[in-house]
């Protein structure tokens, strides 16, 4: 019965989390930027990703849903 707990606790802390009262922080202009950042170096990772194995994943297709394969 510990995973009841696990799964207890767990909610309790990202409901405690959600509902903070005051933060207390400050967000400078260069946030956004900084996301906007990782956001395309995601993208352009990603992209890249699929370049370098682009043939694989091709073949994989094709090997796939080939008609002969029946």
């Amino acid at each position: 019965m510990r995973l009841p707990l696990f799964a207890f606790g767990t909610a309790v802390f990202l409901l405690w989390g959600v509902y903070a009262h005051n933060a207390h922080a400050y967000l400078d202009p260069g946030t956004g930027s900084y996301l906007l950042q990782i956001l395309a170096a995601f993208i352009v990772g990603g992209l890249f990703a699929v370049k370098m194995f682009w043939r694989r994943i091709i073949a994989f297709l094709k090997s796939r849903f080939s008609k002969s394969q029946q």
